[in-house]
C-alpha cells in the first residue's frame, strides 16, 4: 500500500515541472493564441480598413487643395492682368 503512496506522490511531483514546461513552451502559447486570439485580429482588420478610408480621404483632400491652387491662380493673373481678360460677349436681342 504504501508502494502506491509513494508512486502517487512522486507522479505527482514529476507532472509539476513537466506541466509548467508544456504551459510554457511557445507553441502552445501560440496555439492558444491562435485559438482564443480571434478578437484582437478582427480590431486589427477593422483598424486596417479605417486606416485606408483616411488614405483615400487625404487623397481626396489633396486633389481638392490642388484644384484650389490652380482655381486661386488663374484668378490672380485675371486680376492682375486685366488686358488679357475675354471681352465680354453682349447679347443681342432675339428677333421676332
Amino acid at each position: 500500500m504504501f508502494w502506491v503512496i509513494g508512486f502517487l506522490v512522486l507522479l505527482v511531483a514529476l507532472l509539476i515541472p513537466i506541466l509548467a514546461i508544456v504551459l510554457d513552451a511557445p507553441a502552445l502559447r501560440h496555439l492558444l493564441e491562435r485559438r482564443f486570439g480571434t478578437a484582437d485580429m478582427k480590431e486589427l482588420r477593422d483598424l486596417a480598413g479605417k486606416v485606408t478610408r483616411l488614405e483615400d480621404d487625404v487623397d481626396d483632400l489633396g486633389r481638392s487643395v490642388q484644384t484650389l491652387r490652380e482655381e486661386t491662380q488663374f484668378l490672380q493673373q485675371m486680376l492682375e492682368n486685366p488686358e488679357q481678360r475675354p471681352a465680354p460677349k453682349s447679347l443681342t436681342p432675339p428677333k421676332s
